[in-house]
């Protein structure tokens, strides 16, 4: 928590027309209707009904806002202020979308009866009538009022007010109104970019306030709210309840970066009084009272909080200035993206025919990137996510083929034989373990069911075969199972660009119509490839020309020859074999016959000439394992995958076969439906927004000169506003190095522009506490 020394925000020194500038490009971009697409920078007025909301605007403004007893504020109210040498209201009606044409049109062209600053309550009152809130009937609107005031004495500053949350109906407004109300606020509040000025009643138990559980539940950690405590004069000098307001201005109880604020605004005896006689009343309220002690004067009254907002609003426009164009640019984009999709209007067999063309040629392009590892196109998004990845139908094959791979060295064989361990082998191994006598002795089983007419020491070839097929087994597992993955990538990977490349209902029936019969096609040849590369490792003989089998049989007996030799060997120079610790005086002494060495070596290495064949068969068989492995590996990754599956895509809805459509079919697959027709409609009007939007923010690219420095320290330190001073000089030299006059040469980005006109504007330093 901590007192109030200790809130941390930003401070802006303001140089009024570049801070004008900015304010003004952010409600010209409003004015264009991109807020309902984008969210924008701004301040949300939003509290409980009665808590004064309408009173602060009147504070902040001079405006005098219309109320009546239990109802106040029945739709969001755009109030734009802005400095200029005369006075000047202008009234105008922004629609909800969800009206309809006619009546946005009606709406849109709102005339406001009068200019007259002292006619605004009736002016107001206008245009709830042409909201339809003239009878009972229709209570709270989605409709917004904008109201743009300039005067002398205005600050520059842009708040949206929203109806007061209410919880209960009566027979004024409904149960239905207050969801409706609810509903409103929080979409407003759940915007990122909107700063909550959280309005509370002093009149009223705190815990009875909804809206500060609201900002906590919308803005955990109070990064963009700031609480405005109304009504102060109500609560008794030296109650516990003033101690209790005081300490939550304080930021003591609920703590938000921006902190609080306390006005005193005009109650029922002064509501006729003027606006200087309502800000004399308010500061001799606080000089008298516990709050000019508690709080510093910067937290106090409404000539404070008229540049308090400026600057917090200004702060949050060039934070967010830069990611603003961003999402402008990437919702512009997309725009075109869907509109190039839905293609034009096809009302005749040639528009509907020639728009499958596009599709289809569109397709044919994306996919042949696709599957040749081009990413180059807007399409493929980012590798970073899941949707990116699964367009990249290369990237996940060869991820799939090379894990194939390694499943197959390391799961394709039934059985690991071993040499003799003091391990106990594991029985549910995949694959089993078996010590190689066990393996020798079901070998010799084997050998002996199926004895021909072969010599003593030969086996049947034929033995051979049986235990490659027992062996590989899981082969057919592993393939058909990485089939599978590989048929979902690239039914994955189609949809996705059919889905790009056409309108929804025409993708449905592209698919339907076109793609998948031909899929079904692809897929039973590629089955029947794939039981074509397992075929001769399931039955038959063995047989193979690669020198490979060879090499790794000669290898086998060598290890085999070696292991025997190695054993004879060290028999041979063992003089006392049970003496472990006792010296052979043989090789100390370096006396031996080596006739005996060559006898021993020569002397037969198996006596058992039924052994020895069922060694000679398992070393054949795992031979050519090794061999027929790496065959089937490559054999089902080239001529299964790339041939049968991969380079097939492209021709799944290719543009000659649309020539090849009947007219009754292309009107079924191309026939434009009502979806697509409102879709297009909503996308043309959303590009023009768009366009408009960013027409405007290209003309900031003349918008040049230091502007406005944002310092860190507390906005609560009556003196924070002297600290800039010292670093005058500092800053002067730093403008003019980083003036942006001169852009002569220069290619850069709409958004790279604005994040370099913006960053100059937004300085930091570090504050006294830090």
């Amino acid at each position: 928590m901590g007192d109030a020394s200790e809130i941390k925000q930003p401070q802006v020194e303001l140089q009024t027309s570049e801070h004008e500038e900015l304010l003004n490009l952010i409600d010209t971009l409003r004015s264009h209707g991109i807020s309902q697409y984008i969210d924008l920078p701004q301040l949300i007025v939003c509290g409980d009904q009665s808590s004064g909301k309408s009173s602060v605007l009147e504070a902040i403004s001079g405006l005098r806002f219309p109320t009546k007893d239990n109802l106040c504020t029945r739709f969001a109210t755009e109030l734009i202020l802005r400095r200029g040498p005369s006075t000047k209201v202008t009234i105008t009606i922004h629609p909800d979308d969800e009206r309809s044409e006619q009546e946005s049109e009606k709406l849109s062209q709102f005339e406001s009866p009068s200019d007259s600053l002292d006619d605004f309550a009736d002016i107001v009152k206008s245009a709830e009538r042409a909201m339809g809130l003239d009878n009972s009937a229709k209570v709270f609107s989605k409709d917004v009022l904008r109201v743009e005031l300039c005067g002398a004495n205005q600050p520059n500053l842009t708040l949206v007010d929203l109806p007061g949350i209410f919880w209960a109906g009566d027979k004024s407004q409904s149960d239905d109104d207050a969801q409706l109300v609810q509903s409103m606020v929080k979409s407003y509040m759940e915007k990122s970019r909107s700063i909550i000025l959280a309005v509370i009643s002093a009149k009223s138990d705190l815990a009875m306030q909804v809206i500060t559980k609201l900002a906590r539940e919308i803005d955990p950690a109070g990064l963009r709210t700031l609480g405005i405590i109304t009504k102060p004069d109500l609560l008794h000098e030296g109650s516990d309840s003033e101690a209790n307001f005081v300490k939550l201005a304080k930021n003591e109880n609920i703590a938000f970066k921006l902190g609080w604020h306390v006005l005193k605004n005009r109650d029922y005896d002064t509501k006729d009084t003027s606006r200087a006689e309502r800000d004399d009343s308010e500061r001799n309220f606080f000089s008298g009272r516990v709050w000019s002690s508690a709080l510093p004067k910067s937290q106090l009254g409404v000539n404070n909080l008229r540049p308090r907002l400026s600057r917090v609003l200004l702060g949050q426009i060039l934070t967010e200035l830069p990611n603003l164009v961003r999402d402008v640019e990437n919702e512009l984009q997309s725009c075109k993206d869907r509109l190039q999709a839905l293609g034009g209007p096809r009302s005749t067999i040639l528009e509907q025919r020639t728009y499958l063309l596009s599709a289809s040629q569109t397709f044919v392009d994306l996919m042949k990137d696709a599957v040749g590892g081009n990413y180059s196109d807007a399409f493929f998004g980012n590798s970073d996510s899941d949707a990116g990845y699964d367009k990249r139908l290369r990237a996940v094959a060869q991820c799939m083929l090379s894990d194939f791979a390694d499943q197959m060295r390391r799961r394709g064989h039934a059985q690991k034989i071993v040499e003799e361990s003091v391990e106990p082998i594991p029985i549910s191994s995949n694959p089993k373990v078996i010590s190689k006598d066990e393996f020798l002795d079901t070998v010799l089983l084997r050998m002996r069911r199926s004895r021909g007419c072969e010599l003593p020491g030969l086996f049947n070839p034929a033995i051979v075969g049986d235990l490659f097929f027992e062996q590989s087994k899981p082969w057919h597992h592993i393939l058909n199972d990485t089939e599978e993955k590989l048929v979902s990538a690239a039914k994955t990977a189609t949809a996705t660009v059919i889905e790009h490349a056409c309108d929804s209902t025409t993708a449905d029936a592209v698919m339907r119509h076109i793609v998948r019969p031909n899929m079904e096609t692809i897929l039973l040849k590629l089955h029947e490839k794939v039981e074509e590369v397992l075929r001769p490792h399931t039955r038959g003989h063995p047989i193979t020309f690669n020198h490979y089998f060879i090499d790794n049989l000669q290898k086998m007996r060598h290890q085999e020859s070696r292991r025997v030799m190695a054993g004879k060997i060290k028999q041979f120079f063992s003089a006392n074999p049970d003496a472990e610790d006792e010296v052979d005086r043989r090789v100390v002494n370096a006396s031996f016959d080596s006739l005996d060495l060559l006898d021993t070596l020569l002397t037969e290495t198996e006596a058992d000439m039924e052994l020895f064949a069922c060694k000679e068969a398992t070393n054949a068989m795992q031979a050519y394992y090794k061999v027929a492995m790496k065959s089937v590996i490559d054999s089902f990754g080239v001529y299964a995958i790339e041939e049968c599956l991969l380079k097939e895509l492209p021709n799944l809805f290719k543009p000659q076969s649309i020539m090849a459509l009947e007219d009754g079919l292309v009107t079924r697959i191309a026939g434009e439906s009502e979806e697509s027709l409102i879709e297009r409609e909503d996308l043309t009007k959303k590009l023009k927004v768009l366009e408009k939007t960013m027409t405007t923010l290209r003309r900031m690219k003349g918008f040049k000169g230091s502007g406005a420095k944002v310092k860190n320290g507390s906005h609560q330190d009556s003196k924070a506003n002297e600290s800039g001073a010292d670093d005058s000089a500092d800053d002067s030299a730093d403008d003019s190095a980083d003036d942006p006059g001169d852009d002569s040469g220069t290619d850069e980005s709409d958004s790279e522009m604005l994040l370099r006109l913006s960053q100059p504007r937004c300085r930091t330093r570090r504050s006294m506490d830090a």
